[in-house]
């Protein structure tokens, strides 16, 4: 079966959101010096995450993130990680442009998403749009704050 087949199957789309949920990457804080980090509370739910990233000579070199989210919130997150780490800012910026066309229901390019296309469902359910969208919201926020400071 083919990367491309893969990811249109809703059991292993499932799989990949609980195995993120379950086993997060990069899912904890640091006191380390030279990181940013942002704070994202949910009004209507209970994320509550803090997202950090250490950027260096405008490559992201390490991005972590802590906290109370939902299961969603918790998987695009997570998957959101393993995609921006080692990226320049600018290709940052292109993926989580390109996530959230996803998250729109807008045309996208799933070989830069990789695993986070399993969130591509999300915006028939707009109530999940913002558990898909925290961590990402933060590190956008992030990314950018790290561009007006250079």
């Amino acid at each position: 079966m083919s990367h491309q087949n893969l990811l249109s199957d809703p059991d292993i789309l499932r799989e990949l959101i609980m195995d993120h949920y379950k086993y997060p990457h990069h899912h904890s804080l640091t006191e380390e010096n030279g990181y940013l980090q942002k704070h994202m509370a949910s009004e209507s739910c209970i994320d509550d995450i803090t997202v950090q990233t250490k950027i260096e000579d405008g490559i992201i070199q390490d991005i972590r993130f802590d906290g109370v989210a939902c299961t969603i919130s918790t998987a695009s997150t997570s998957m959101m990680t393993d995609l921006l780490i080692g990226k320049t800012i600018e290709e940052a910026k292109a993926i989580i442009d390109e996530y959230f066309m996803m998250i729109d229901g807008k045309e996208y390019d799933e070989e830069v998403l990789q695993e986070a296309v399993a969130m591509k469902n999300v915006y028939k359910q707009a109530n999940r749009i913002k558990y898909a969208t925290i961590g990402w919201n933060a590190i956008q926020a992030l990314l950018e704050s790290e561009a007006s400071h250079e």
